[in-house]
């Protein structure tokens, strides 16, 4: 069957059909990482997007229920070169093809991914309109035009948990139930209580802090700060998420409140808003960072880390206060990649520490959110 990627500036590629047959909407992105597909799918933070993989190979080792960040996957569509009908690992429970047709996301293959991200990368993110149906052309690109712009979008509260849940584990296991820390490493410590707000929170990020030996409670985004106070948590989380920060006004008042008054630690979304919240402005980014492949130096170590991303806003370092410290930055294009504020604890990076890319390059952030807790008790 054939299948049709539209893009608001009138662009057209048509490929192979695959996955669920519907059409969807959604701002177009790419994402260069070689492995960890299903990982893509599953993240939240896609939530409104249709990504495209400059890898060209995808589906082959298929997919597997310990490898999703969530309960399903979030993208609104998939754009690949080749699409492989099979899996070939021994971990693999579903086709990658099955997965998705299942769970509801077009997938068009056998175009020339080259030239889309091309395209990208010249003219920034676009809204697309992805069709596993025939349809008529000229009317893909109409929806995508009316497709609603990131810019100024909540996706947040969207993709957020209705309600609050525990997460508690301090000897995660993996696929095969081996745990990821020695027993003894992980109960050597004393176990914290951690609130994390869920702007599109991911699996991983859950474990390593249960490998903290942190309990996790889970609330959903528009929880108030009184009501996380309330259960006096050790230290407080704010997620990566999708969409625009900047219209977060209650979860930027939830990091104002809980400034000072206990520890708190934000990645990538809640990145950008504890830079608005401490007097900082964001922008968006022409084509966003999306990959598994983006060196982050950290400015006080001068170690370069390698790093996942995915965010198409940023933080503007020239907008923050003198009391605000940058840490991080990328340099790729030396954007703002971490800041911490210099007499309250509170730290922030704008990459995934949870992900392997490095393989464990980033890790020492759960370590240092653990610490900063740590010294808050004393």
């Amino acid at each position: 069957m054939q299948a049709i990627l539209a893009l608001e500036d009138g662009r057209l590629f048509r490929g192979k059909a695959h996955g669920a047959a519907v059409e969807r909407v959604g701002e177009v992105v790419f994402n260069t990482s070689l492995t960890g597909y299903q990982e893509i799918f599953t993240d939240p933070s896609y939530a409104g997007q249709i990504v495209v993989l400059t890898n060209p190979h995808i589906g082959n080792y298929g997919t597997s229920p310990s490898d999703a960040e969530s309960v399903r996957p979030y993208i609104e569509g998939l754009v690949v070169r080749e699409f492989s009908p099979v899996s070939s690992n021994w971990r693999s429970t579903e086709v990658a093809d099955e997965y998705l047709e299942r769970t509801g996301v077009p997938v068009i293959s056998e175009i020339d991914t080259r030239a889309v991200v091309r395209h990208l990368r010249a003219n920034g993110c676009l809204r697309g309109c992805l069709s596993t149906n025939v349809s008529d052309p000229d009317a893909l690109v109409a929806k995508a035009r009316a497709l609603h712009v990131m810019s100024g979008t909540d996706l947040a509260s969207v993709v957020s948990t209705k309600q609050s849940y525990t997460w508690d584990s301090s000897e995660p296991k993996n696929e095969t139930g081996d745990a990821f820390l020695p027993a003894n490493d992980a109960t050597a410590k004393d176990k914290l209580h951690v609130v994390a707000y869920d702007f599109g929170i991911k699996q991983n990020i859950l474990r390593m802090l249960a490998r903290e030996n942190c309990k996790v409670t889970v609330v959903p985004a528009k929880t108030s700060a009184a009501d996380v106070l309330a259960m006096n948590p050790d230290g407080v989380f704010f997620s990566n998420g999708p969409g625009d920060p900047e219209p977060l006004d209650y979860a930027i008042k939830n990091v104002q409140d809980l400034q000072g008054k206990k520890p708190i630690f934000g990645i990538c979304l809640g990145h950008q808003i504890f830079g608005l919240a401490l007097g900082g402005k964001t922008y968006k980014l022409k084509f966003g960072h999306h990959g598994g492949n983006h060196p982050i130096k950290n400015l006080e170590t001068g170690k370069v880390e390698i790093t996942a991303q995915n965010h198409n806003f940023n933080v503007d370092p020239a907008t923050l206060p003198d009391d605000v410290e940058q840490t991080h930055i990328n340099l790729n294009d030396q954007t703002l990649a971490g800041l911490k504020h210099k007499t309250d604890p509170m730290f922030s990076v704008q990459y995934h520490p949870e992900a392997s890319p490095g393989p464990h390059d980033s890790h020492y952030l759960f370590k240092q959110f653990r610490t900063l807790m740590e010294d808050w008790k004393k």
